[in-house]
């Protein structure tokens, strides 16, 4: 038997278990993503869990001084221990995991639909972050509505299930909902400037850069990813500090404009970036730390990203 014939014959052999073996590229693209939002929200759920406690202090709690970041955390540690800083971890990572990979699946997927492969333009950048982002944050609000209410120590649930069940039973469907224009208006601004900062960067550093050696990928991948997620978190906190409050309410009837209101009457304009350093330093390490994992991830499967 000929060279040509064997290897004729092994294609033969190997090509139907390659076949079966080999998943579509979004669900790959899903399952990186996955993988990624994992690693980041254990990591740094902490820092979630100081700024939500920031944004909810009352003036009465505060006092006539400015409470920061440190004086939340050793509170949290001296009356709740340790691991309090983890509370909220279960929602977290209900959320998250498949959030994250439902926001990279998307994201992947209209790349290939309307990019067919050409780089992304800033603008293009933008629209293809924010609409993913979007698409995400619609799928997991109910997890959203419930995590925030663990991470603020004013509710006890007994699980997620509990929680999802009380809040539908005591506020209707709209309860799993609360928040979500203005989560929206948080998240899709958020992916969409990250997304923008992080291509434009990654491709000016790597512009004419061909001899890169693949270990310092990781590297140029992670600090372009703090630089992107500094700016779109300055950006996009007032939204958040606005979602907070609006989660933890339990008035049915709350808009945007009564919230943020009662915010600037209660804590003036300094009141709309209350929690911003831990949230900055979190969306910053999360996101450069995901797309750091998914760029890695990604590689290793033989996709562009």
């Amino acid at each position: 038997m000929s060279q040509e014939e064997r290897n004729l014959v092994c294609e033969e052999v190997e090509l139907p278990d390659a076949v079966k073996a080999q998943l579509h590229p979004v669900i790959k693209a899903f399952l990186c993503g996955s993988i990624s939002g994992t690693c980041s929200t254990l990591l740094f759920q902490p820092l979630d869990l100081l700024k939500t406690r920031l944004q909810t202090l009352q003036p009465s709690d505060v006092g006539p001084r400015r409470v920061g970041m440190l004086s939340v955390f050793l509170k949290v540690v001296r009356t709740e221990s340790l691991l309090g800083l983890w509370k909220g971890m279960s929602p977290s990572i209900v959320r998250c995991v498949p959030g994250v990979g439902i926001y990279f699946g998307t994201l992947y997927s209209s790349k290939q639909y309307f990019l067919r492969g050409h780089p992304p333009t800033a603008l293009e950048s933008v629209i293809l972050g924010m609409g993913s982002r979007s698409v995400a944050g619609v799928c997991m609000s109910p997890i959203t509505v419930v995590k925030t209410r663990y991470e603020s120590g004013a509710y006890s649930y007994e699980s997620v299930y509990a929680a999802l069940r009380s809040i539908y039973c005591s506020e209707g469907s709209r309860g799993l909902f609360r928040g979500l224009t203005a989560t929206l208006l948080r998240d899709a601004p958020f992916s969409g400037l990250y997304l923008m900062f992080y291509s434009q960067t990654r491709a000016t550093v790597l512009h004419g850069a061909d001899e890169l050696d693949a270990a310092l990928m990781p590297l140029v991948n992670f600090s372009c990813g703090v630089f992107a997620g500094i700016l779109a978190s300055l950006v996009t906190q007032p939204a958040d500090v606005i979602k907070t409050h609006m989660q933890l309410s339990t008035v049915k009837c709350q808009c945007i404009g009564q919230v943020a209101t009662l915010i600037l009457k209660t804590h003036g304009l300094r009141g709309f970036f209350h929690g911003s350093v831990p949230r900055a330093l979190r969306r910053t390490l999360m996101a450069a730390m995901a797309w750091t994992v998914y760029e890695e991830m990604m590689a290793k499967m033989g996709l562009k990203s």
